[in-house]
């Protein structure tokens, strides 16, 4: 087995040998612990029948253990500067595709047809660029991929907005648009320490498994949105307050908005979140027919 490109040896090394300089508008920050490497793979539960994507690579630390572990790896990089870097360091796996490529663009569904025929499940693992995180997450969630779920790594305190609960300060419509669709939990803290450089905060590894239907039946998708993201607007105001002044025509309709509160079930001087997906599904469904264009 090749030496593994995760220690802040090696990192410095290649570093040193292709000229490469970090750029902060990508976010790179690079992982110099294989420990830290193995548990998030570990995490993902890869076997030899299991297919791995990658987000953001960067000189193939994380790369090189879901190769280890999974059939293949289909990895997403952006910044063209290490694409001779990834052949250098990952040429001892005949496993790995990478794809100079942004994801937020890319046709993912296509590739996963391509790369991953005859491979029993996929799983997304990756690092992910902080100042993306959250639309990456997202447009793999709702293009609705064949993917059995994801294991990332991204800020603490957008995983604990991700895995929070009702009732909790961190809880909102992130919370609910990701847990509409998967199962989340946190599985480690990560130190900015064994960063390459050191970012200002601490990350978190949460792992997000994907609901075989949404954790609650609505109208429509869109408008279930919409309120749930209306509810939280401000977080002092109750939830009448809030869809009232946010909702499309929400002043000139409080009446109708206080019956659906009614018919849902919920005190209108509750705040968004104390509310559960399950309640906002009732909320948004009453509202719908008030609502819809």
């Amino acid at each position: 087995m090749s030496k593994d490109i995760a220690t802040p040896i090696r990192t410095k090394e290649i570093m040193k040998k292709y000229g490469f300089s970090f750029k902060k508008s990508l976010g790179q920050n690079f992982l110099i612990d294989p420990n830290i490497l193995e548990n998030i793979v570990e995490h993902a539960g890869l076997t030899k029948d299991h297919g791995a994507i990658e987000v953001g690579p960067g000189i193939g630390a994380l790369t090189e253990h879901l190769a280890r572990a999974s059939k293949k790896v289909v990895s997403f990089e952006i910044d063209q500067r290490l694409l001779p870097i990834l052949e250098d360091t990952l040429s001892p796996y005949d496993n790995v595709k990478i794809l100079h490529s942004d994801i937020l663009k890319a046709d993912v569904e296509a590739v996963m047809k391509e790369e991953f025929e005859g491979t029993d499940d996929v799983m997304v693992v990756a690092n992910l660029p902080y100042y993306v995180t959250t639309p990456i997450i997202l447009k793999l969630l709702t293009e609705n991929l064949p993917i059995k779920g994801l294991v990332v790594m991204l800020q603490k305190e957008v995983a604990e907005r991700i895995a929070a609960r009702p009732g909790s300060k961190s809880y909102g419509s992130l919370s609910i648009a990701i847990q509409y669709y998967t199962e989340a939990s946190t599985v480690m803290i990560v130190p900015k320490t064994v960063f390459m450089p050191q970012p200002n905060v601490d990350s978190a590894v949460i792992k997000l498994v994907k609901r075989e239907k949404p954790a609650v039946e609505v109208i429509d998708e869109n408008f279930f949105f919409t309120v749930t993201r209306s509810s939280f607007a401000q977080r002092r105001k109750t939830i009448l307050n809030n869809l009232t002044s946010q909702l499309p025509e929400g002043k000139a309709k409080k009446e109708q908005i206080l019956s659906a509160l009614e018919s849902a079930g919920i005190e209108p001087a509750r705040r968004g979140e104390s509310l559960s997906i399950p309640e906002f599904g009732a909320l948004s469904d009453a509202l719908y027919p008030h609502f819809k264009n």
